[in-house]
């Protein structure tokens, strides 16, 4: 079976894809956009609404990333799956539990 070398399986194109298609995803039509939308409605500066809501995720990014090598450092790979797999049970369960007490 020959080996598949595009340019978006191999090297950083993969990870960069995987992060964008997950960010873009998860961040679509969310709270933070629409925010973001009637900022900009009432804004009469959408480029300082644009600026200032793309260096806030920049700014998230960083810190994730950072706090993520700090803890690939110290736990496994297996460890950090079980941990983010749990904490996003963990959120799931508890919006259900608020959605059923509304």
């Amino acid at each position: 079976m020959a080996k598949d070398s595009s340019p978006a399986n191999s090297g950083p194109w993969k990870e960069f894809l995987a992060a964008f298609v997950t960010i873009f995803l998860a961040e679509f039509a969310d709270k933070t956009q629409i925010a973001i939308v009637l900022m900009a409605a009432e804004s009469h500066a959408p480029w300082v609404v644009f600026t200032g809501a793309a260096f806030a995720l920049i700014m998230t990014s960083v810190l994730g990333i950072a706090l993520g090598r700090w803890l690939a450092g110290r736990l496994s790979a297996q460890a950090l799956q079980t941990m983010t797999g749990a904490s996003l049970l963990s959120i799931s369960l508890w919006l259900l539990w608020d959605l059923g007490h509304l």
